[in-house]
């Protein structure tokens, strides 16, 4: 498994992490082969958020594994925090109440990353601010940043942190694209041309922020995967003849294709199939041409101008 540097260099983590948002229906026994799993193939990286089952997830979590000392220093914990029933909230007490609530389901005492989950057009960034700061004074997240913000929710948050936002945790497949589209194609009158996001791919690796993809395999908003899809046959042929040529499965080049960004994009999956997992983990040997990189894009329905 190759790795990836994050954190402005405080982290070396698996360039494929595993996303814990379905774990809370399963067993211990079954979250512990899926981890188990996930060690054995080079995943240090374990993502969660206090609304993946309601905190059920992060349950689960710990009763499945033994957190010793020594594994707990093996291991990189991301959680998120400020999503509330109907609202988003980024008060200082919310935030500090939620990290404390993480860590006693989580049964460890610190965060490795903590992320702010969704925009909070209420914020008060120097609440946020003293928030990180006791946070971290109290040794209880190491590294902060955020998800599914822009370039200038960015930039208005780390005016005002000491600890500064490093990881932005963005929707990037295949079939969901935003964040090249409007790079390909500048100074065109088309909709691809739009940028929503204010350059938010060029802005990330700018300033040295590290992106992470979730729901790598699906298209739209939760609508489904895209893979072996009849609504998409162009995608599924090209992934197969590519897929052939490198001898895996097309679910590992629709990872590959992720990885193989110069961005060092780090992909979230959220397979509870151990096998599968074992499958995706292989697109880390896999380094996708230019040219296939395009085909497929160009496959998914997307063209250059």
């Amino acid at each position: 498994m190759k790795e990836i540097i994050m954190a402005n260099g405080n982290i070396k983590a698996s360039e494929i992490a595993l996303g814990c948002m379905r774990i809370a229906e399963l067993d211990k026994n079954k979250v512990n082969n899926l981890i188990n799993t996930a060690l054995e193939c080079g995943i240090n990286f374990f993502d969660h958020a206090d609304i993946y089952g309601k905190g059920k997830s992060e349950e689960i979590f710990s009763e499945a594994i033994s957190l010793t000392p020594s594994l707990r220093e093996k291991i990189i914990l991301q959680s998120k925090c400020s999503i509330r029933p109907g609202f988003y909230d980024f008060s200082k007490e919310h935030i500090l109440n939620s990290v404390d609530n993480i860590l006693k389901r989580l049964n460890t005492d610190y965060l490795d990353i903590l992320l702010l989950h969704r925009p909070d057009t209420l914020m008060e960034p120097d609440e946020v601010s003293e928030a990180f700061e006791k946070l971290y004074n109290d040794g209880k997240v190491r590294n902060f940043g955020v998800s599914n913000h822009n370039a200038m929710q960015i930039e208005l948050l780390n005016k005002y942190l000491k600890n500064k936002v490093t990881i932005n945790q963005l929707q990037f497949s295949i079939m969901h694209t935003g964040i090249v589209d409007s790079g390909l194609n500048v100074n065109m009158k088309i909709d691809p041309s739009i940028d929503r996001d204010g350059s938010i791919l060029e802005y990330c690796r700018l300033k040295d922020i590290n992106i992470q993809a979730w729901s790598p395999y699906q298209y739209g908003f939760f609508e489904g995967t895209f893979l072996d899809n009849p609504k998409f046959p162009e995608l599924n042929k090209k992934l197969a003849e590519i897929s052939e040529k490198y001898n895996v499965s097309k679910t590992a080049i629709a990872t590959a294709w992720i990885l193989r960004h110069p961005a060092k994009i780090q992909t979230i999956v959220g397979t509870t199939n151990e096998e599968r997992l074992r499958d995706i983990c292989t697109a880390s040997n896999i380094n996708l041409t230019r040219q296939e990189w395009y085909e497929i894009y160009r496959s998914a329905g997307n063209q250059l101008p």
